[in-house]
């Protein structure tokens, strides 16, 4: 089921908007910019604290609370227990573990679109939006009054949501864990809901409500889904063993404060020496300083991108001539983010640790080069071509 809108955009539009997306440009490279340099200060900082930890922590067993670690960084390894139980009252659901969670599904309308733009000459733009609908499950409300085929696509509102039910605290042994270390402990399971769940849930919601492949079903008929229908289904993280990097504080554990200025608490699921967990924490800080290198390098590209626009836009008087410009500033900016980019990174690694900044100054200026390469060979490739054409003529002559 799908509807089509076709819009028209004048050139003078497009050029106004490209213009207003100057200012956005230039806050987003600033923006940018402030994100490097201060991701690469968190990298040095969260590392210098992982080297002080691992130097400094104490493995010591849980049977037992040693006063003279009071204050202390220590690491703790063991099987987690309580008697408290957590408790869904809308569904019936209780379980014993760490965390539940609630999932909840709505089968209703979906509406996807894909826009196709052809530039016309002169400088305007048509745009054909093509929308696209159908049933399916979701787990948010899908706002159905905001589709462009709305009065064919109603949504009814989501009876239920999602929920979390957290563990307020647990032993390990002699100490105590809260929800600081509680809600850092991962490895949910899907938690199966038993056929006997049906009889009192169908004294609470009625008979359209049933258990099938151990989750809730409020709906006639789970093997023909309709409009509204939910499904519900449960995760647990149970109880069992983690392993604890934290400040000893009486008989609980908290965040350590390092001198390098972080605060430190390392939770993991299962057993784990010290040094492996200071390991994966450190695998960890390399991975998302690169995410966010590589995320920061896009966007500064984008921004760039945003302040060349209206001469692309100026250009597409002409549509061949528009595509071309377009190509054009696409690698004027790649070569400004990446430059702006890998200059912003190294000197942050000169301010934060200057023998690495040589080798990101490196890696930029060799970036940069092969950009330019391309650049030089887009620009000689049509002389090549008006040259093979000329000696063409010469030679029919």
């Amino acid at each position: 089921m799908t509807t089509t809108k076709v819009t028209r955009v004048s050139w003078f539009d497009r050029l106004k908007n490209s213009v207003l997306g100057i200012g956005a440009g230039i806050v987003l490279i600033i923006g940018m910019i402030a994100l490097l340099w201060w991701n690469e200060g968190r990298a040095v900082q969260t590392q210098r604290s992982l080297s002080e930890g691992s130097g400094l922590v104490v493995s010591l067993p849980i049977s037992s609370v040693d006063p003279a670690q009071e204050g202390q960084l220590v690491h703790l390894t063991g099987a987690l227990s309580t008697d408290q139980m957590l408790s869904d009252d809308t569904f019936l659901v209780t379980a014993q573990g760490v965390r539940l969670v609630r999932n909840v599904e709505m089968y209703q309308w979906i509406e996807t679109s894909t826009t196709e733009r052809q530039q016309n000459l002169g400088g305007s733009e048509t745009r054909t939006t093509t929308y696209s609908y159908a049933l399916g499950w979701a787990d948010r409300q899908q706002d159905s009054s905001k589709f462009q085929d709305a009065a064919a696509h109603q949504n009814p509102p989501m009876s239920h949501t999602g929920s979390t039910f957290r563990l307020e605290s647990a032993e390990l042994e002699a100490f105590t864990v809260g929800r600081n270390v509680l809600d850092r402990v991962g490895g949910a399971d899907r938690l199966e809901l038993p056929a006997a769940f049906e009889e009192p849930l169908r004294e609470r919601f009625g008979e359209n409500v049933s258990i099938v492949d151990g989750a809730v079903y409020l709906g006639a008929d789970p093997a023909q889904p309709a409009l509204g229908d939910h499904r519900v289904s449960y995760e647990i993280v149970p109880l069992g063993t983690i392993s604890v990097v934290g400040a000893q504080q009486g008989s609980g554990v908290a965040a350590y404060a390092t001198r390098a200025g972080d605060s430190l608490l390392l939770v993991r699921q299962g057993a784990a020496t010290a040094q492996e967990m200071f390991d994966a924490a450190a695998s960890s800080n390399n991975v998302m300083t690169w995410v966010l290198r590589a995320a920061g390098l896009m966007l500064l590209i984008t921004g760039f991108s945003m302040l060349l626009k209206p001469l692309s836009v100026l250009a597409s008087v002409l549509p061949f001539l528009g595509r071309l410009v377009g190509t054009a500033t696409g690698l004027v900016a790649a070569v400004f983010g990446v430059a702006i980019g890998t200059l912003t990174i190294a000197a942050a690694w000169l301010a934060f640790r200057p023998l690495v900044s040589v080798i990101v100054f490196a890696i930029g200026a060799g970036l940069i080069f092969v950009i330019r390469q391309q650049i030089v060979r887009r620009r000689q490739k049509p002389t090549a071509e008006t040259a093979a054409e000329t000696s063409a003529d010469t030679a029919l002559a």
